[in-house]
């Protein structure tokens, strides 16, 4: 066999080899996240919690009130362990809310099936331009139900789970929570780098469970275009 032939056909298989490494490859990271448009209450399941479609500044979405404590609605069927969850929320005090209401709004994962245990990261948005600096620095928080709410975390751990990023009440305002193990980290507005990092996410390495609208006691809160790609 004549050299210039066997150098063509060792490309040959070169190239196929090439094709069958790369191509699973790429096909995965292309793999679409889950949408949910939020634009009606259908999939929603949720206790003690006020929900009806809206168009809010103009966007389809869903408005949640709180009938006076924290809750989680849940996306029903999805289950949840790594991955990104990004959506848009926004979130302010309800009429009659207490003087320590702040809006409070966020994003659940990692939820039980009754709802009880979950993370969460939860924006207060009133908190955001306040004048207070201290109260800018609670901007933004993580928590952990049953036994890791924020006021333990604040006590035990002073700002470790709660941090400053600009945020108003009643503004669209665009979340990434990216999920891996027991690290965590919230992106707010499309910024390129965390406003939270959380390095000890206490459902640990290896939890899981559902995702949901969290809304915190006299809040109205609004949600829309929720994606989940999971890992």
């Amino acid at each position: 066999m004549r050299f210039r032939d066997v150098r063509r056909r060792l490309s040959v298989i070169g190239c196929t080899a090439l094709v069958l490494v790369v191509g699973p490859l790429t096909q995965a990271r292309q793999s679409a996240p889950k949408v949910y448009p939020l634009d009606s209450t259908t999939g929603l399941r949720m206790k003690d919690l006020a929900a009806q479609p809206e168009t809010f500044q103009g966007k389809k979405c869903v408005r949640i009130t709180s009938t006076g404590v924290e809750q989680v609605a849940v996306i029903e069927g999805q289950e949840f362990d790594n991955g990104v969850i990004e959506a848009e929320i926004a979130g302010a005090p309800g009429a009659g809310a207490g003087e320590a209401a702040r809006g409070f709004v966020g994003i659940a994962f990692r939820v039980s099936p009754d709802a009880q245990a979950f993370d969460a990261f939860y924006l207060r948005p009133t908190n955001g331009r306040a004048d207070d600096q201290e109260r800018r620095n609670h901007a933004t928080q993580y928590i952990s139900h049953p036994d890791w709410p924020w006021a333990r975390l604040r006590k035990e751990t002073p700002s470790r789970y709660e941090s400053y990023v600009d945020l108003m009440p009643d503004a669209w305002t665009k979340v990434k929570i990216d999920v891996q193990g027991a690290r965590a980290r919230l992106y707010v507005h499309d910024q390129a780098q965390p406003a939270l990092v959380v390095n000890d996410v206490k459902t640990g390495a290896q939890g899981k469970g559902g995702i949901g609208l969290w809304v915190g006691a006299g809040t109205v809160a609004h949600f829309r275009d929720l994606k989940v790609q999971r890992r």
